[in-house]
């Protein structure tokens, strides 16, 4: 079997160096390459030639001069560089029996209606839904503090801010749903997932697909079950508006409150981070005066460590579909707090595998917290099931089985 990816993420192809992201698609990547014969297809804004890495064929399709591409964003930033005949060449050329598109937030899925080789979408997150949510947080008005200090590529590229941002997503959800109208065949594994795209992809068959996580979340086990001394909470965010970083710190500034003695890590966010300066302005007395701890960033190895010496691991986004990093606080056992949002009911059942608040709440998500110090055993059990559920979802056998099984039945599906 030929198989044609379209993904963002093309990490495999430079053995997991940060030229590409997205550890699930690497993973998966590792555990099908030697079942198919696979090509993966990514953006790339250098030329470059295909090329061969392990079973994995990698084609860098050009993006554009890089400078241009910066000058256009600032001075012309509706306007889309259509790649469509660079897609369609390639897949003339490869000839795949299918063709497997990772995310809907690019514009890869403009093939379908120009190929008569069959297309499946995995869904990641959904951009029409992301936008639509982008306020949930800060609201609007912090939209326009630039992300990084004034510099000279800031002046003339323009300075990088979260508005920016929205605009981007803004309008690759306007291409996202225009496209979703025309797949037949969806990959996804929330009940978020299936409900938007019925809405979004109302002709599509909807399959199930789980992700592969990092190797070192399979192996290592969460150790630190004293909930007796100073309580350790870690959260794995990032520098974006609608993650609920600012719950997190309320939250904590109301355990201060209480006299609880709390710290809690945050990795990908640092002190410098605009969305950490975003909240100090936000909530100004409200932001914590002790406890928080802002890592930057993590490797693997690094965030395994954090993870296994915290007590309690918190997912406060206002939107997500599966997210990866309390998948991996799961598989690990670590007892878990996660925001209704998205998909994450599906990820985590509540008072089963850890607790479920309603997002944009820092009470009720201090509550949580409060409600699993008081009551270790049943933290420490929460995470055992946690553990129990991820592992099985997270299978890689049985994750690889049911995509090459679905891959099957849509190749039959169209003879």
């Amino acid at each position: 079997m030929k198989v044609l990816w379209f993904s963002n993420s093309p990490a495999a192809a430079y053995n997991g160096e940060t030229k590409g992201t997205g550890s699930w698609m690497e993973s998966l990547d590792y555990a099908v390459q030697d079942r198919v014969d696979l090509h993966i297809a990514y953006h790339y804004p250098y030329k470059q030639n295909s090329f061969k890495n392990g079973f994995t064929t990698y084609h860098p399709l050009y993006s554009g001069n890089i400078v241009v591409k910066l000058l256009m964003s600032r001075f012309l930033p509706f306007l889309h560089t259509n790649m469509d005949n660079a897609y369609i060449k390639l897949i003339e050329e490869i000839k795949p029996d299918i063709i497997h598109i990772h995310g809907s937030e690019n514009d890869f899925h403009n093939i379908v209606t120009k190929t008569k080789v069959p297309v499946v979408l995995s869904v990641q997150g959904n951009i029409t839904v992301y936008a639509y949510k982008y306020l949930s947080g800060f609201h609007g008005q912090y939209l326009s503090i630039p992300k990084k200090p004034i510099s000279f590529q800031s002046l003339v590229f323009g300075r990088d801010s979260f508005n920016k941002n929205l605009m981007w997503m803004k309008r690759l959800a306007y291409i996202e749903q225009n496209n979703l109208l025309n797949l037949k065949y969806i990959i996804g594994r929330t009940d978020w997932d299936y409900r938007i795209t019925r809405v979004l992809a109302p002709n599509s068959k909807y399959y199930i697909g789980n992700e592969i996580l990092r190797n070192s979340f399979y192996v290592e086990k969460w150790q630190n079950k004293d909930f007796s001394g100073k309580i350790k909470i870690h959260t794995t965010n990032g520098d974006n508006y609608y993650k609920g970083f600012e719950d997190v710190c309320y939250a904590l500034s109301l355990l201060n409150s209480l006299g609880y003695n709390i710290e809690w890590t945050v990795a990908g966010i640092s002190e410098n981070s605009a969305i950490n300066r975003i909240a100090q302005k936000y909530l100004k007395g409200n932001y914590p005066h002790k406890g928080l701890k802002l890592l930057g960033s993590l490797n693997e190895v690094g965030l395994c460590d954090t993870l296994k010496d915290t007590n309690i691991y918190v997912m406060p986004s206002h939107i997500e579909n599966s997210p990866n990093n309390l998948c991996e606080a799961m598989i690990m056992g670590v007892p878990c707090i996660a925001t209704h949002a998205g998909g994450t009911a599906s990820i985590l059942k509540d008072h089963e595998e850890g607790l479920i608040t309603q997002d944009g709440d820092p009470w009720a998500l201090a509550g949580a917290i409060i409600e699993l110090i008081n009551n270790p055993q049943q933290a420490i059990q929460y995470g055992q099931n946690a553990r129990k559920k991820a592992l099985k979802r997270h299978d890689r056998d049985d994750i690889v089985k049911s995509l090459l099984e679905t891959y099957q039945d849509i190749i039959d599906l169209n003879k």
